[in-house]
């Protein structure tokens, strides 16, 4: 994170373990030991003065620790994409926002079973985007779990290897629009050891810029896995409702 602060790189990606996403303030939970994220924002304000931070939660299960942790606050924006009621069990939490000077800066996404693809590309451009482009963020971070991938033993979200490279892409995007293109992945969750470097392989090259010829043998097997047109319209349908009502 450093290194992109000090402009010495566009863009970074942290391979720390164990993941971080989970952990409250005073204790340990869901394989999550450190606060990895928020340790590092604290740091990176204490140390460049950063004034408001986004962090993108794609991680399949709810990023609880880190809302926990900014619930209050408004220099940093904690948004989670996740399978609803998946971790912490039966937990949605569309409704949670925030409190006191908080208000307004946690959003939750949460994304039915199966949903495939497209729910998660429709949540960017309808809530992530918008909610970025309103608060302005100096840095955008991204808690980078990959199980929300179509072979992950603990969730059942259906994304493909492409679609990590399309929500990095997405993200990117942003970034050079909002920040400077300063980005930073820090990795979390991912329990298909088979899968999940090809998730993981997609995200570095967009990152870098750099194609090389590893190809996904799963990729089109995935594909015909995705929610038909109809659930994908109730799926947008739901999100849109969550869009119209973040706005007001």
């Amino acid at each position: 994170m450093a290194t992109v602060l000090r402009g010495e790189a566009d863009n970074a990606y942290s391979l720390s373990r164990p993941p971080g996403h989970h952990c409250l303030p005073d204790r340990a939970m869901g394989f999550c030991t450190l606060a990895n994220i928020p340790i590092a924002i604290e740091a990176a304000k204490a140390r460049f003065g950063l004034k408001r931070v986004a962090v993108i939660d794609w991680d399949v299960h709810h990023g609880n620790g880190t809302q926990h942790i900014y619930y209050e606050r408004d220099d940093v924006l904690t948004i989670s994409l996740h399978q609803e009621g998946c971790f912490p069990p039966g937990y949605s939490g569309a409704e949670d926002r925030g409190s006191g000077t908080g208000l307004g800066y946690n959003l939750n996404i949460p994304l039915l079973p199966g949903g495939g693809e497209d729910a998660y590309l429709h949540a960017m451009q309808r809530l992530v985007i918008p909610a970025l482009e309103r608060f302005a963020p100096e840095l955008i971070i991204v808690a980078c779990g990959f199980d929300a991938n179509g072979f992950d033993p603990l969730a059942r979200m259906l994304l493909t290897s492409e679609s990590y490279r399309e929500m990095t892409h997405t993200l990117r995007q942003a970034a050079e629009r909002l920040c400077g293109g300063r980005l930073v992945m820090v990795h979390e969750g991912g329990y298909s050891e088979a899968y999940v470097p090809f998730c993981g392989h997609a995200v570095v090259e967009e990152l870098s810029g750099v194609s090389s010829d590893v190809v996904d043998p799963m990729l089109e097997f995935l594909r015909l896995q995705q929610p038909n047109a109809d659930l994908q319209a109730f799926q947008r349908e739901r999100l849109d409702v969550l869009a119209a009502s973040w706005r007001q």
